[in-house]
């Protein structure tokens, strides 16, 4: 599935099951939600914080799709293609990092 594909999806998926959209600013909020959510796992499970009895059965993937599902929503809600955007990104990221991270005495 690429990218315009899941926005289609996520589109009918509101259609269908919501009744519509929350507002931009609902949104950007539910998304920072989601991340910290994220965040929360990983520092537990990957971090040095203990890790909740609470937190143990919570499942990285789906909060990750959590994440994509909101930023789908607020991409088809702003009118972004966000299959062109990423696309026009990652040539960015690849013309400009490619010897960048070669180079990086921290990493290699």
């Amino acid at each position: 599935m690429n990218l315009k594909n899941a926005q289609l999806e996520v589109d009918q998926w509101i259609k269908n099951h919501g009744v519509r959209y929350f507002n931009e600013l609902t949104n950007m909020a539910q998304l920072t939600e989601e991340v910290g959510e994220v965040a929360r796992i990983i520092a537990r499970r990957y971090g040095e914080q203990s890790e909740k009895e609470s937190d143990a059965n919570k499942d990285l993937g789906e909060e990750l799709a959590d994440v994509l599902f909101v930023v789908l929503c607020l991409a088809n809600q702003t009118g972004i293609d966000l299959q062109e955007a990423f696309d026009k990104k990652l040539k960015i990221k690849t013309e400009r990092d490619h010897d960048r991270h070669h180079n990086n005495k921290k990493i290699n």
